[in-house]
Order: C-alpha cells, then sequence, then structure tokens
C-alpha cells in the first residue's frame, strides 16, 4: 500500500473545501469572514490537519471482508447532522441569533475543535487500514486494544464529538450545542452497533476488552 492513497487525497481534500465553503456560504460574507484571526487560524489549522490525514493510511468507507448493514444508515445520519452543525453556527454567529457571547469562548472552541481533531486523527493513524467510515472487518483484521484503545474502545468518536462541540463553541452557538447533542446520540447508535459486530467476529476476546475499558471517557464513561 502507498504511503498516500491518492483516493484518500482526493476525498478527504474535497471534504475539508467543501466544508469551509459551506461554512463561509452560512456566514454570508468572504472578505468578513477573515476579518477575525480566529477565522482564519480555522482554515489555515483545517488544511494543516488535511495534509497530515492523507498519511492516515485508512481504508475509507471500504467494506472490508465483513460489514455492518445498519452502520451505513447511521452514517447517512451523521451526514444530516453534521451538515446542520457546519451550517447552523456560522450563520447564527454573523446574524447574533441565540449566540453565547464572550471571545474567549470562540477562541477556547477553536482549542476544542483542534484537540478534538488530533485525537481523531491519532485514532485513525493507529488503525491504519483497518479504519472505515463502515463498520466493518478488514483482511487480517487483529482487535487493537493498546495506546489509545487501551483506555477508550472509541477515541475517534470522543475526537469527532470534541470537535464537533468545539466547532460549535467556535461560532458561540447555542443551537449548534443542541445539535451535538442529537450528534451523540447517533454516536450511541453507532457505538451499540459497532460493539455487537465487534463481540459476533472476535468473541469472548471482544468481550474482555469491552468489559475492561470505557466508551468515550476515561473512567467516567
Amino acid at each position: 500500500m502507498p504511503l498516500v492513497s491518492p483516493r484518500i487525497v482526493i476525498s478527504s481534500t474535497v471534504g475539508v473545501v467543501i466544508q469551509l465553503a459551506l461554512t463561509i456560504l452560512a456566514w454570508g460574507n468572504w472578505s468578513s469572514f477573515f476579518e477575525h484571526p480566529a477565522r482564519v487560524w480555522l482554515v489555515i489549522g483545517s488544511f494543516l490537519l488535511l495534509i497530515v490525514a492523507w498519511f492516515t493510511g485508512t481504508s475509507g468507507v471500504s467494506r472490508g471482508v465483513a460489514h455492518s448493514s445498519a452502520s451505513k444508515t447511521i452514517l447517512y445520519g451523521f451526514g444530516v447532522v453534521i451538515l446542520a452543525v457546519v451550517l447552523i453556527p456560522p450563520y447564527c454567529d454573523r446574524r447574533a441569533i441565540s449566540v453565547i457571547d464572550g471571545d474567549a469562548l470562540r477562541y477556547f472552541g477553536l482549542f476544542l475543535f483542534f484537540a478534538g481533531s488530533i485525537l481523531r486523527l491519532a485514532a485513525v493513524f493507529a488503525l491504519g487500514h483497518r479504519f472505515s467510515g463502515l463498520v466493518a472487518i478488514q483482511p487480517d483484521h487483529q482487535l487493537k486494544t493498546d495506546g489509545l484503545y487501551r483506555y477508550i474502545r472509541h477515541p475517534s468518536y470522543t475526537g469527532l464529538l470534541l470537535s464537533m462541540i468545539g466547532y460549535t463553541l467556535f461560532f458561540r452557538s447555542a443551537i449548534g450545542l443542541i445539535l451535538c447533542v442529537l450528534l451523540l446520540l447517533l454516536l450511541v447508535s453507532r457505538m451499540n452497533d459497532e460493539e455487537q459486530f465487534l463481540e459476533t467476529h472476535f468473541g469472548a476476546e471482544y468481550r474482555n476488552y469491552r468489559l475492561s475499558t470505557r466508551r468515550l471517557i476515561p473512567f467516567v464513561y
């Protein structure tokens, strides 16, 4: 497998460009969007994270040798909620609709966005070709129980939720926080499906792993 997959480069780049374009479109004015340094860093940081993502070696949305059919439906739900998170907070921020005042909150949100994104990328790097947008078993798939996965079973989901909360706080959106609750509910549904699927495949090995770890937050949940 090449160090950088052209398919991953193209798909991830298109995804980030669309996300940023929709964010600016929802904001409503290109020039004023870049007037605030925090928004400039949001764009710069997103492209830096994109470059790192090129080297993760993931399987994209591969079905592998076996996959959960339910995971595809849940993936559509993710798409709808994340699209809403991308569009609604910047739209409301510029128009002062249900916003939480304070520029410090914006920078805190920026920090959470990057921290969550880095955590998600670290989890993807740890899985490599075993990581897929679908709940799937890849060829020569072995259960990952060390590194980040020694403490929580779904660090990539922790990173995704943290980054979306950060994005919402970056645009100071109270409505966006409600959307993050919906995202959490979808993640719980995804984790239920994934854990049942992995236990069916790995049996006692996964049951023992599940009993000794937490889902999203070490020692908590």
